[in-house]
């Protein structure tokens, strides 16, 4: 599998882009940034962390540091830190360079030189895909396969916008973009991540694990495990972006899905940036996303043991 990890670098975007860069037969071509979880300047730096913890050589490119309307971006501090990876302590600046080219010229660029190679996953507001479809409206087709974490099924959302989750929230006129210009995504959804979680002893068990990418997952994850239990309604330790991942670099994880047509909501006062799923065929048009409802916890389990260990 040749991959392109489009980030926005928070906590779990860091445990996805490890599992991909550890994960046997899978290449990480580049790594594209984006404004979400925090400000694209940190988002950067974040990756070339990530790749300094592993030993990785990988293409990163710097893309959007806002949404395509500015003005609605805010940073989500309480989940993942100020600085992204949940205040990470002694962290060494990394002497890794990032690439002149821009994120979304990059993505172009890629696509034109290898059609039908790359799988292409999302694991953050869709600002550098959207981009990536108006420099070369023929861009989608030219990508094997598109994952994106984000969205809401059931109207369940993690934003001030209720229904609406996060990713999706940060930049909607991207994501409404995107769904429409690709004619299949596949959608790992914040109501599924919610009913995916890995139980609280589990979790311990990840953290006790003592090496270096296990010190690094226990320390970043610190933040988010004391937000997350402050939530009756969660029942442990939630993987948003490493359930993408997984799915992306595994399909058999997939235990059940369905395929419907997804567009977003860009008007609603209390729902802009909903993703509104057309489960009975009510709008006459094709199926363009393969939407995600369970996934086999136990394989992924595994899959961060592999990691960690």
């Amino acid at each position: 599998m040749r991959l392109i990890i489009d980030t926005d670098a928070g906590v779990d975007d860091a445990q996805a882009i490890i599992m991909a860069l550890t994960y046997p037969g899978v290449t990480v071509e580049a790594i594209t940034t984006v404004t979400g979880n925090v400000h694209v300047t940190q988002v950067t730096p974040n990756v070339l962390t990530i790749l300094d913890l592993i030993g990785c050589d990988v293409p990163v490119y710097q893309g959007a540091d806002q949404p395509l309307l500015p003005g609605f971006w805010e940073p989500e501090n309480r989940v993942h830190g100020n600085d992204g990876l949940g205040n990470l302590p002694n962290r060494v600046p990394s002497r890794r360079s990032v690439e002149p080219e821009s994120a979304a010229v990059a993505l172009v660029r890629l696509a034109n030189e290898a059609p039908g190679e790359f799988t292409l996953i999302a694991l953050g507001p869709m600002t550098n895909v959207a981009l990536a479809c108006r420099l070369d409206p023929a861009f989608p087709q030219k990508i094997k396969r598109f994952v994106f974490m984000g969205g809401t099924i059931s109207a369940f959302g993690n934003t001030k916008h209720v229904t609406a989750e996060f990713n999706v929230h940060c930049d909607p006129e991207a994501a409404y973009m995107v769904l429409h210009a690709f004619p299949a995504s596949t959608m790992l959804s914040w109501e599924t991540t919610v009913q995916h979680p890995f139980p609280w002893e589990q979790y311990e068990e990840l953290a006790a694990i003592n090496t270096p990418v296990g010190r690094f997952f226990r320390d970043t994850t610190a933040p988010s495990v004391k937000f997350l239990k402050g939530f009756r309604q969660l029942r442990g330790f939630l993987l948003p972006d490493p359930l993408a991942m997984a799915l992306t670099l595994n399909p058999g994880v997939i235990e059940a899905s369905d395929k419907h047509f997804v567009t977003v909501e860009l008007q609603g006062l209390q729902t802009r940036g909903q993703t509104v799923v057309d489960y009975l065929g009510l709008l006459g048009q094709p199926p363009n996303v393969h939407v995600v409802t369970q996934v086999k916890v136990d394989q992924i389990y595994q899959m961060y043991l592999d990691m960690l260990s």
